[in-house]
């Protein structure tokens, strides 16, 4: 499998947008996201920092996304 690459949040939230997802609020420095079908991402809001892969990798599998899809979108 591909590595996944270190992301900034704004790139994330630009991701999650062409999924489908919609802003619904913020809570500190975690904006949440969902999804029609139910699903939701909570994003870490840094102050312009990468995320880390991680992160990144365990925001991807809690909505059920493969990181090969997620790959191909970026």
């Amino acid at each position: 499998m591909p590595k996944l690459p270190v992301l900034q949040d704004k790139d994330v939230i630009r991701l999650l947008k062409q999924l489908g997802f919609a802003d619904v609020r913020q809570k500190g420095s975690h904006r949440i996201f969902r999804h029609q079908d139910g699903r939701r991402a909570v994003v870490p809001m840094h102050g312009g920092h990468d995320i880390p892969r991680g992160t990144l990798k365990a925001l991807f599998q809690d909505i059920n996304i493969d990181l090969r899809d997620i790959i191909e979108k970026l």
